[in-house]
């Protein structure tokens, strides 16, 4: 976490997760919420950085800034020649008006703001991808909170609210028009600083893998290989298996449309749908971290400038690192969501670094291992205690390279440590290839697009 990169990817992780953690009620009512926190994933050249990044890190940064414009080419790896791509996102330099991407793939659109709300879009915005093997080339200006979703079998429904703010497409509402559409999406930032891009599991597991490639402008390649086309049929097995062995709602986070599997949904999505799963699910391993650090503190490395901090749990039970940054013992919905409870973020600076490494720990089930987080511990121990998220183990081994956010701070590693995230960026990206349908995930053919 010591250099400037770092920093930088960091801080758009941070917005990232936000929007994530946004997303149970994905509905927008604005433009800047939930899609994304105004007024950006990173700072623009007009506002002045966020906390935690210094001033001087973002001048350096600067020289290495990227043009108005990315070239993303989409390509169609499934077995269907009825498959859409749709960009939508915040155009950083149109005062981070609403924007979508319109059917050919290059004319931008900013809608009005309705009168009403749920108004139709106005403007045809499915980009058709063509049969298997097809390559669309997109072309978008500075987006922040953008997503890149994709939809097979039929078109997606987007709707607009006054603002105007982009009704998605929900998860959580059976009357929602693209509830039983295959659809999923990626994730990503284009700003003056570089491209951030990330799949993302944090929701859900969509039946449309998606591979990332990001070649520079130095033709260095970054790839991120997702999963292969049988990739939810995998984890599907894999949370039925873990039912069967220890009896918890993994199984019902599977959601079937005409008697075939159609998505997954995380654990903290499924009990936004039914608050009943998995309730005492941590308590026993909670109960047990707690014990430990009785007498004993926790260490935990902030990765920032307040350098390692030592919690120990007190007379009221409650783990107390000093300065305000006390944490109860959180539910299964806390470290599922990672953003409830004791880990929901605040005013002190010193408690929102320690809140990463200490959600993502239980989401690993580390904090047996060592009384060091992260450092103590290393993605080979992750996921290896009964009691654990179970769903994150799955995801991650269903994709080629491990890679992936299964839960909001997969993005905390050890120092020194590789990322489990599935990220690629660059300062200077040439182009970003999205393949998507898994049918060539992981060898040469699902490599970068040279445009």
């Amino acid at each position: 976490m010591s250099s400037l990169k770092q920093k930088i990817k960091d801080l758009v992780n941070k917005r990232k997760r936000q929007q994530n953690q946004a997303s149970g009620t994905r509905a927008a009512t604005s433009a800047t919420s939930p899609q994304a926190p105004a007024p950006a994933a990173q700072p623009s050249s007009s506002q002045p950085p966020p906390i935690g990044i210094q001033s001087k890190a973002v001048a350096d940064v600067q020289a290495a800034t990227t043009d108005g414009t990315l070239q993303i080419a989409l390509v169609n790896q499934s077995n269907s020649d009825q498959l859409y791509a749709y960009i939508t996102g915040q155009a950083i330099d149109s005062n981070y008006g609403l924007f979508l991407l319109q059917s050919d793939a290059r004319t931008p659109y900013f809608p009005a703001s309705p009168g009403t709300t749920g108004a139709g879009i106005g403007a045809d915005i499915a980009i058709p991808l063509g049969a298997p093997g097809n390559t669309v080339t997109a072309t978008i200006p500075r987006i922040a909170g953008g997503r890149i979703w994709f939809s097979q079998g039929a078109k997606l429904v987007f709707a607009l609210n006054p603002g105007p703010g982009l009704v998605e497409p929900s998860i959580f509402n059976p009357a929602d028009p693209n509830h039983n559409i295959n659809f999923g999406f990626c994730e990503f930032t284009y700003n003056a600083f570089q491209v951030f891009v990330n799949i993302s599991y944090v929701d859900f597991v969509s039946n449309i893998p998606i591979a990332l490639t990001l070649m520079d402008t130095n033709n260095n390649t970054q790839r991120i290989l997702g999963m292969r086309a049988d990739g939810l049929s995998t984890v599907a097995r894999g949370l039925r298996d873990q039912t069967a062995k220890d009896g918890q709602a993994w199984s019902s986070l599977i959601v079937q449309s005409n008697g075939q599997d159609l998505r997954v949904l995380s654990p903290n999505s499924g009990i936004t749908i039914n608050n009943g799963y998995f309730q005492n699910y941590f308590n026993d391993y909670v109960n047990q971290v707690y014990s430990q650090h009785t007498n004993q503190p926790l260490i935990v490395n902030t990765q920032a400038g307040f350098g390692n901090v030592n919690g120990q749990v007190n007379g009221d039970g409650v783990m107390d690192f000093g300065n305000g940054s006390t944490f109860p013992k959180p539910t299964a919905a806390d470290i599922f969501s990672s953003n409830s409870g004791p880990f929901a973020t605040g005013s002190n600076a010193e408690t929102n670094t320690i809140i990463p490494r200490l959600a993502a720990a239980f989401n690993r089930s580390t904090l047996l291992l060592s009384n060091e987080t992260p450092n103590g511990t290393n993605a080979s121990q992750y996921y290896k205690d009964p009691v654990t998220n179970h769903y994150a183990r799955i995801v991650h081994d269903a994709n080629i390279d491990g890679l992936g956010y299964t839960h909001p701070y997969d993005d905390v590693v050890p120092d020194g440590g590789a990322s489990q995230a599935g990220v690629v960026s660059s300062g200077n990206p040439r182009v970003l290839t999205v393949t998507v349908g898994g049918n060539q995930a992981g060898d040469s053919k699902g490599g970068c697009v040279i445009l």
